[in-house]
């Protein structure tokens, strides 16, 4: 069958991805295969978003809970795996546990109980990331790193979920080297909470690095990219 215009510039667009997934990797003597590529698909409908997972990209991403309700209700793959990577009112917790595997964007210990509690409601356990604001810019949500230093006990002691590791976003308009210095703040504080934790066997995630810096987030130790807009080039 003969790929649409469409898919054939999605297909494009993500090996040109992985091929810089590839290659950053393999210049911090990194495997490629330790880093799992996430599309957010916040700038595209339904139609564009499964034509993304037909081209290989399996782990799908939205910032709006009603936005991965209605993408993940209304594509029929059962190879996708969603992710919600902005934030989350506790309102809207109940509904994003039928649909997303991960919840990138736990910012509160509220939040942490709600999802926790709500989970348990529905007899089933949801791996989570614990977001920090490592810019410290009061415009970003997230754990600062003293307040996440008290909680971590708690929170890894709830029963319905997997603290799974942490997410951060960078701050806007820095260079390189302070890019970097707040994606390796946040590794250094994932290695310090996990002496913390009884067991710290699942708890090794770093959820850091877009589309415009991701490279960067791949040289201090991401694990999970979070990749929109350059896989969509051509299309937007």
């Amino acid at each position: 069958m003969n790929e649409s215009p469409v898919e054939n510039t999605l297909r494009d667009n993500l090996q040109q991805v992985r091929e810089r997934i590839a290659a950053a990797a393999a210049q911090y003597g990194r495997p490629a295969d330790d880093i799992t590529l996430v599309g957010v698909t916040k700038y595209v409908d339904a139609d564009v978003a499964a034509a993304l997972a037909r081209a290989g990209c399996h782990h799908l991403g939205e910032s709006r809970p009603q936005e991965l309700w209605h993408k993940a209700s209304s594509i029929e793959n059962p190879d996708i795996v969603w992710h919600q990577v902005g934030h989350l009112q506790r309102n809207k917790v109940a509904r994003t546990l039928e649909y997303a595997a991960v919840i990138h964007s736990v910012d509160s210990l509220r939040l942490t109980r709600a999802i926790d509690r709500m989970a348990g409601e529905k007899n089933m356990t949801t791996r989570i990331l614990l977001e920090v604001n490592v810019s410290g810019e009061s415009a970003k949500q997230g754990f600062d790193a003293d307040e996440l230093r008290n909680d971590v006990g708690e929170i890894n002691g709830l029963t319905h979920i997997q603290l799974a590791g942490l997410m951060c976003m960078a701050g806007l308009g820095l260079d390189e080297g302070q890019t970097r210095e707040q994606f390796a703040s946040l590794r250094m504080l994932r290695d310090e909470l996990a002496g913390q934790l009884p067991d710290a066997s699942h708890f090794g995630e770093l959820s850091m690095g877009m589309s415009g810096d991701f490279e960067w987030a791949i040289a201090e130790g991401a694990t999970i990219v979070r990749i929109g807009s350059i896989l969509f080039e051509g299309l937007l």
